[in-house]
């Protein structure tokens, strides 16, 4: 891979991470714990327009993140006379990635659907709690993704 093309990957990873790091940590501190302050009349509706909007809005810098994390295992790895990137660094960031989805997919997607339905203060806090895993990950992949930045190509 070119280190043109790898740059470019770094980046577009780098800047992925960094606009879900800032968006988690609103959603963890400020829109979640807000939940409970919408009220039980016309909840049901409120997370579904949420649900369906935070998608276009989280949609396409998850798909870019997880993208050109795998592409950043690749990158570089076929041309020994290349600069590398670390491999712990791209794999660590690229379980991370996993990290995020699966939780999204075994936590926080089913209380977005049973909150749906109607608000539930348990439900509710499993998801303000359950959050808190993407958080932290989120996190830590955007301190991975300047620490690539910074040992790759120039």
């Amino acid at each position: 891979m070119s280190e043109t093309l790898t740059s470019l990957l770094l980046l577009a990873n780098l800047s992925s991470s960094l606009v879900m790091t800032g968006l988690i940590w609103f959603v963890q501190i400020v829109h979640y714990p807000l939940f409970a302050s919408v009220g039980a009349d016309g909840f049901s509706r409120y997370e579904a327009k949420h649900s369906q909007l935070t998608s276009f809005v989280v949609g396409p810098p998850m798909l870019i993140e997880a993208a050109t994390s795998i592409a950043l295992v690749f990158a570089g790895r076929h041309d020994p006379g290349r600069h590398e990137l670390p491999l712990w660094a791209v794999v660590a960031g690229l379980v991370l990635v996993g990290v995020i989805w699966l939780s999204t997919a075994i936590i926080l997607i089913p209380c977005h659907a049973r909150l749906e339905v109607g608000f539930h203060g348990n439900t509710h806090r499993r998801l303000v709690n359950g959050n808190w895993i993407r958080t932290v990950a989120w996190t830590l992949r955007s301190c991975l993704a300047l620490f690539l930045v910074s040992r790759g190509p120039r």
